[in-house]
């Protein structure tokens, strides 16, 4: 079988960026395979690499007397008062 062509309009459809693709290019150092693409959409999905949320993660406290964990490789516990947590959890 074999792989679609690595066009512009097939990097867009999985969601990578003018920017990301030439960051791949540089980690690879060859044009990635149909399967690479798919593989870097993947793990470079807001899912999963948090593109957009990241900024605003990042603000949140990561220490002091409201914070139960820290972040780390575990989910990070806020104390929100009245008995209750929230949780941040970055995969």
């Amino acid at each position: 079988m074999t792989e679609p062509a690595i066009t512009p309009d097939l990097i867009a459809s999985h969601g990578i960026k003018p920017d990301e693709y030439q960051r791949i290019l540089q980690i690879i150092g060859r044009t990635p395979s149909f399967t690479e693409l798919g593989i870097f959409s993947a793990m470079w999905n807001e899912h999963c690499s948090y593109k957009s949320s990241k900024k605003w993660l990042r603000t949140l406290p990561t220490s002091g007397p409201q914070v139960i964990c820290g972040p780390g490789e575990n989910a990070g516990v806020v104390d929100i008062g009245d008995g209750q947590a929230v949780i941040f959890k970055k995969t």
